[in-house]
């Protein structure tokens, strides 16, 4: 198994991958807030989370992963009071168009997406063992988590403790506007308010209320994955006050370490600005396709900069990135094509197939970089074309050429090696090893993938 190193946020560090289990890997990634619909920074990230998923698979990792929607929140409850809707007509449909978009972009979802409202339970009884070992209590009909009980409270962003204030705070809100930190106590439970509607309410053992989304993402991960996984993924901006308070949850209960990886992916800009809701500067993929690009467009273009760095979205950075998948594309399927070859040279040949493999994965070893990738991908694509069309290849060589395309497509899903990916008229090979990736048809020798 070739060696997987990834930038961990904790350490900041490149380290080597090292899942707990051998040949299995537990992931989770933060999904949508679905008071609204996704937008494109978001989708930048779930991009990148679903290439490391699809990367690991390449290796030869089998994978669990968990994403889920946070449904109950201060944000959709005030577009419940402000719309006079419930809780259902509200999220549901923007659940729906995750899902449709998340197709349309080949990121590849979990069968299964909890969401936080569906989770309640477990998001007691993590609260119920805080309160007895003593790092949280009530303050009135709420529930409030103290960090300085916690030790090692916000060691991911490695927050300055010095700074904490002598004085009781708390902080009531589900979250707050900003890259900014709370110096106080969080919460984790919210008694029930009769001014919210109902149906964000339910009856516990706590009391009739709501989970926070402090606990909510803990409560997921102990229901579907247990105390522990190898990787938690998220934006930037989950490094400010929100995977730490994850942390101080979930190693406040088990008393072990949750996540050996974090990675987290830079935001996406709008002419040099943070694209956000709260900001209004936002874009979502149809903004982007009324102006002529496919999904695969958007895809290319938002896995192009590796993700931790930041993307500044220009109609310029856009127009070159669909030129450059479209001449990739045009190679790519003139490779696979073979031409009747009596004699080439069989080395050199050789040698150019085995490169488009060995510098895709030296890229992505290092942290994902998937810009690199991209880039070697395509100076080797231009050298084998080159070959292609002095020599030709032969029916053996295009189907070799065909393998390693397919296999570094089962990660970036952007190739699209078939004009018309629904043609049934030429046979379909699909490995059990990797039943996600292309498809290869060739029309003289098939072969399997």
């Amino acid at each position: 198994m070739k060696t997987l190193h990834l930038r961990n946020t904790m350490s900041r560090r490149l380290e080597r991958f090292r899942p707990r289990a051998k040949g299995e890997v537990k992931i989770f990634t933060c999904g949508p807030s679905i008071y609204d619909r996704p937008h494109i920074g978001n989708y930048r990230t779930y991009i990148y989370e679903d290439i490391l998923e699809r990367y690991l698979q390449y290796l030869g990792y089998r994978t669990k992963r968990v994403i889920n929607f946070t449904d109950v929140e201060d944000k959709s409850i005030a577009r419940i009071q402000k719309l006079g809707k419930n809780l259902a007509e509200v999220t549901e449909p923007n659940a729906a168009i995750f899902r449709q978009e998340a197709a349309k972009l080949n990121i590849r979802l979990p069968a299964c997406i909890p969401r936080s409202s569906t989770c309640i339970e477990p998001a007691v009884e993590l609260i119920k063992v805080l309160l007895k070992k003593g790092y949280a209590y009530r303050h009135g009909r709420d529930i409030f988590y103290d960090p300085l009980k916690f030790k090692g409270f916000g060691k991911l962003y490695r927050l300055d403790m010095s700074r904490w204030p002598a004085r009781k705070r708390r902080f009531a809100k589900d979250t707050y506007p900003g890259r900014r930190w709370n110096l106080g106590d969080f919460i984790l439970w919210h008694g029930c308010r009769p001014e919210w509607g109902g149906g964000v309410c339910w009856e516990t053992e706590l009391g009739k209320g709501r989970p926070a989304w402090n606990v909510q993402d803990p409560a997921v991960i102990a229901a579907h994955l247990g105390y522990q996984v190898d990787i938690s993924c998220g934006g930037i901006d989950n490094i400010y006050r929100h995977h730490d308070y994850n942390i101080a949850v979930i190693e406040g209960v088990s008393g072990q370490e949750f996540a050996r990886y974090w990675l987290h992916g830079q935001h996406v800009l709008l002419d040099g600005r943070k694209m956000s809701k709260s900001k209004g500067n936002i874009l979502y993929p149809d903004d982007l396709t009324a102006k002529g690009l496919s999904y695969n467009h958007i895809r290319f273009h938002l896995l192009r900069t590796h993700y931790r760095r930041k993307i500044n979205l220009t109609d310029r950075k856009l127009s070159a990135s669909r030129e450059l998948l479209d001449a990739i594309q045009i190679m790519a399927r003139g490779i696979i094509e073979p031409r009747l070859v009596l004699q080439n040279d069989t080395a050199h040949c050789a040698g150019l197939i085995a490169v488009l493999g060995r510098d895709f994965e030296l890229a992505m070893n290092n942290d994902l970089d998937t810009n690199r990738a991209v880039k070697g991908l395509g100076d080797n694509l231009a050298k084998l074309a080159a070959f292609e069309e002095r020599q030709g290849l032969k029916g053996e060589q295009a189907a070799v050429a065909a393998e390693v395309l397919a296999g570094i497509d089962s990660v970036l899903q952007v190739l699209n090696l078939w004009e018309e990916p629904g043609d049934k008229r030429l046979p379909v090979i699909i490995s059990e090893n990797r039943p996600d990736q292309i498809p290869i048809r060739m029309d003289r020798t098939v072969f399997q993938a």
